[in-house]
């Protein structure tokens, strides 16, 4: 298949580009030999640096073209394999009349590459060169997109949590290709103990110019990696918004450690939602066809 792009499966009756056609279309089986219930997703494969990157992809109903966003996961140790297409996003941004691709960056799904564990380990000073090497992952799904016809490859916006937060960062600070940013606690749980860490996000703040929503509640382990971020965007007059909600969880996990960082899982949506469609549409656009 051209360039690598492929499908696994889908849901929709909807064509998909004659470059995907061909890829196998399935329904997973009941226990009871019954077709289970469609996906709302399509799983796609795109390459990156030699690499091959699974991908969850939503799209509205209609021809489109619709605007695009990038969801970046966090990380999932030992539970690098199982899939995650977190469909309490894609169900949000297409409810909105956005296109959603979630990559499984290198070592996480169906894609290729080691785990964090095996490539990174306990040596911190890998880090950051990890994460930038999923921010490749990232960046390469550009061209992919550039090939649905009913994506907008003119409007893309960017959104990630945890470590999915630090990789958007990276990729804005390495592509002018994003209409916006929306970093949820990105560094929040490695601030404190990774001065590498630190000192890059920083860098990618020093260099981005794209405007960005920082978010993060009062209970993580620190809000130090997006307060930080927001009075460097300050300083350069960088379009930003910054909103650190109140802490987050039942009473009784409001104690040491960090329940707060939840608050971006699909259980703290409500909590979020409309500030992020709000930014995304005053930076990003409706998500609506072109007329």
């Amino acid at each position: 298949m051209g360039r690598g792009w492929s499908v696994r499966s889908s849901h929709t009756p909807r064509a998909l580009p004659a470059l995907l056609l061909g890829g196998a279309l399935c329904l997973a089986a009941t226990a009871h030999g019954q077709p289970a219930a469609r996906s709302p997703y399509t799983e796609v494969f795109y390459p990156s640096a030699g690499l091959r990157i699974h991908a969850y992809l939503y799209r509205p109903d209609g021809p489109g073209p619709f605007p695009v966003v990038i969801y970046n996961h966090g990380s999932r140790v030992g539970r690098e394999w199982q899939p995650m297409p977190f469909e309490h996003i894609g169900g949000l941004f297409t409810r909105a009349r956005y296109v959603v691709l979630v990559p499984e960056r290198r070592g996480y799904g169906r894609s290729d590459g080691p785990t964090w564990a095996a490539d990174v380990g306990g040596d911190k000073g890998r880090a950051v060169g990890r994460l930038e090497a999923e921010t490749d992952d990232v960046l390469a799904a550009l061209p992919f997109l550039r090939t649905l016809p009913f994506a907008d490859a003119s409007r893309v916006g960017i959104m990630g949590w945890s470590f999915g937060g630090i990789v958007t960062m990276f990729a804005v600070s390495r592509s002018g290709a994003f209409a916006v940013a929306i970093d949820q606690a990105g560094g929040a749980l490695t601030w404190n103990g990774n001065a590498g860490i630190r000192g890059a996000l920083a860098a990618a703040a020093e260099r981005t110019t794209t405007p960005t929503l920082l978010q993060v509640a009062e209970n993580d382990r620190t809000t130090d990696s997006i307060t930080t971020l927001g009075a460097i965007f300050q300083k350069r007059g960088v379009s930003h918004r910054m909103v650190i909600y109140g802490p987050f969880g039942p009473p009784q996990t409001l104690g040491p450690g960090a329940p707060g960082h939840q608050i971006f899982s699909a259980r703290g949506m409500h909590v979020w939602q409309a500030d992020v469609l709000e930014f995304l549409g005053r930076h990003l656009g409706p998500g609506m066809p072109k007329p």
